[in-house]
């Protein structure tokens, strides 16, 4: 194989080494962006920003290629002069570019699966997988045929490795004469310092806004992305994006925050508190929330006409209030969690379920609790994944998880917990309990079932386990609520019991564009069967940060509020809803979407709800945006969102004129 001859003379040297492992890793990493361009092909825009992002990508390859070589420049600077002219040097030389090659093919299989479940190259969810290893490896093993896999790689190792060699690269290495420690230490620093320049040179944040989200995922390198997310998984508001004086954010969020015509509490021009006043008697009901993971709007044939995979919530639905217009915070579990508890935008970086100093927060759980309800978080899998048992247990939740549980209490688990029919089992348990304590209860139910690697219980759906992927667990998951609901009936607390049937996220969170605001639709579903809500259709746009005060709202409650959102059936001007991601912060409002980005970045577009195009225009919410975000994020850093006290409750009621409320039992 004939090499140009600066190549050559690199090759002849001891640093060679380093120049085949960056010569792998580029092979690699053009392998992996062919192979997941061709997975995405229904997606990628075949234009000039095709080839600029492979174009990028390859210097961001580069980059990250000259990075990982470091420690190999640095190590053979110190290896002896004739080190590798023996057998074991040259085995060493084997064993480090054999399995380098290794390890970047069970990289690119990894970043396939990762594309395959999320549409994108690794970033921020992936470093959070990394935290709960035992989950996520377990779901790999559940979900892929793994010791295929693993032999299928050694075959590729063995392969590439073959090719490197036949074609002369690694007998020019090995042939490469003795250097002096002065000429293995310049070629060794030249090296180094060509990495320390693509270290501070490259940010993932200067690839281009493509127009097509998917052709922007395509000019990153995984391996980079993956860092790059560690390394900025909290995301400072003031120092990354745009901002307002805080006197001035503030007050633009109370202008917004009083258009349901609530009252503000105190004097402090940084506090969202104010006091919520509903007519007519208030519902003393029992409310079981079941948040179902990964329940976009589509699955369910209300919204989506081809869709035979809900037949039991569309009967719940046709006895219930449906919300037509509802959209998710995020992408993640831990963000439907955050607004649903919170009803608090989405702060850039973590979500405040995994972020420390939250406890004792404004939380739906914490109203419920100053009116002397039990409350609980009754989760199918582990609970100190995503930190959810701290998270709920430093809120006032009682916390009952696959690991409270006895082992008979568990007929069937996959890698993310126990199916569902026993996740509603617990629940029914629980609901007996508070009841025969005489103790009214808020459950904040959560399943796991329609998850990769999509198993259930054979025999219960006319669809076979984990062989129908999401369809068939989609399935199985409605056919368990429709079990729980029919049980349900014969127990003496149904009847005056709320159930709300709510998605935590969308199942496909990728799209052209960077915010897809088609993949933030979920369903609201609001049950009761003793009639004490009348059923029938919200169609105001809806955000999940509004769940909690209209729920609230719909039992006729009045309280004091920290809320960020609305009771939507009240007439409102302006309804909108928040959606995001770990770094983009949108406002979506009927036809436009305001988002706003690192570094201090704002756009806003006019939405297309037939092509889910978005097309820029001249900005006119940039301020709204940023005052619900920035304030978000100051409430979280000065501590300020926090519960407030049944004394106090009990305080501004009387303030408000209103009686006290009757004593707990």
């Amino acid at each position: 194989m004939k090499l140009p001859t600066f190549l050559e003379r690199l090759l002849h040297r001891r640093h060679g080494g380093v120049l085949l492992f960056v010569l792998l890793f580029l092979t690699v990493a053009l392998l992996t962006r062919l192979a997941l361009t061709v997975k995405a092909a229904g997606d990628v825009s075949f234009n000039l920003s095709l080839p600029a992002a492979y174009g990028l990508g390859a210097v961001y390859d580069l980059g990250t290629a000259l990075l990982f070589a470091s420690p190999l420049a640095l190590l053979f600077i110190f290896l002896p002069a004739r080190f590798f002219a023996g057998r074991l040097g040259r085995g060493l030389g084997h064993i480090i570019l054999f399995g380098g090659l290794g390890l970047m093919l069970f990289g690119a299989v990894s970043e396939w699966v990762f594309w395959d479940e999320f549409g994108v190259r690794f970033n921020f969810i992936a470093v959070d997988y990394l935290v709960y290893t035992q989950e996520v490896v377990d779901n790999i093993r559940e979900s892929y045929p793994m010791p295929l896999i693993y032999a299928g790689l050694f075959l590729a190792t063995l392969a590439g490795y073959a090719v490197f060699w036949r074609t002369g690269l690694l007998p020019r290495w090995f042939g490469a004469e003795p250097q002096p420690l002065r000429a293995r230490a310049r070629d060794g620093a030249a090296w180094l310092l060509a990495a320390l320049i693509a270290g501070f040179a490259l940010d993932s944040d200067r690839i281009p806004n493509f127009a097509n989200n998917y052709n922007r995922e395509l000019a990153k390198d995984g391996v980079w992305s993956l860092f790059a997310a560690f390394w900025n998984n909290e995301l400072d508001y003031n120092q990354f994006y745009p901002t307002l004086p805080d006197d001035d954010a503030f007050q633009r969020l109370h202008g917004v925050l009083a258009a349901d015509g609530a009252k503000r509490i105190g004097t402090d021009p940084h506090d969202t508190l104010r006091f919520i006043r509903n007519e007519g008697p208030e519902l003393r009901m029992n409310v079981i929330q079941i948040t179902v993971e990964s329940l976009s709007a589509d699955f369910l044939s209300i919204f989506n006409r081809a869709s035979r995979l809900t037949p039991n919530l569309e009967d719940i639905a046709a006895r219930s209030l449906v919300f037509d217009n509802f959209y998710a915070t995020g992408t993640r579990t831990d963000r439907g969690m955050e607004a649903l508890s919170l009803s608090l935008p989405p702060t850039p970086g973590r979500s405040l379920i995994k972020r420390p100093r939250n406890e004792n927060l404004f939380t739906l759980g914490s109203v419920f609790n100053s009116r002397g309800y039990d409350t609980a978080f009754i989760y199918g899998g582990y609970g100190y994944f995503d930190n959810m048992n701290d998270f709920f247990g430093d809120n006032g939740y009682r916390i009952v998880d696959r690991a409270s549980v006895a082992s008979k209490d568990i007929t069937f688990a996959n890698a993310w917990g126990a199916c569902d029919e026993d996740l509603f089992r617990w629940t029914m348990r629980e609901a007996d309990a508070s009841f025969a304590a005489n103790k009214p209860f808020h459950f904040f139910v959560m399943t796991t079932s329609n998850h990769r690697p999509f198993t259930y219980p054979e025999g219960k759906i006319d669809l076979p386990s984990k062989e129908s992927g999401r369809s068939g667990a989609v399935k199985y998951s409605d056919f368990a609520i429709g079990q729980f609901l029919r049980e349900a009936a014969s127990k003496p607390w149904f009847k005056n019991t709320v159930f709300v049937i709510v998605g935590d996220h969308c199942a496909s969170v990728a799209g052209k564009t960077a915010l897809p605001v088609q993949n933030y639709h979920i369903p609201l579903i609001v049950h009761t069967p003793g009639g004490q809500i009348a059923p029938g259709h919200v169609a105001a746009l809806t955000s999940q940060v509004d769940y909690a005060p209209t729920l609230l709202g719909l039992l006729n409650w009045s309280y004091a509020s920290r809320f960020y959102g609305w009771d939507v059936r009240k007439p409102l001007s302006d309804p909108r809803a928040l959606i995001g991601n770990y770094q983009k912060l949108g406002l979506y409002k009927r036809g436009d979407l305001s988002v706003l980005s690192p570094v201090r970045q704002s756009a806003e577009y006019t939405f297309n709800p037939k092509t889910f195009d978005l097309t820029p225009k001249p900005p006119q919410r940039i301020e709204e945006t940023i005052a619900y975000y920035q304030t978000a994020s100051y409430l979280y850093r000065h501590d300020a969102y926090k519960a407030v006290s049944p004394e106090d409750q009990a305080k501004y009621r009387r303030e408000a004129g209103l009686a006290p409320l009757a004593a707990a039992p």
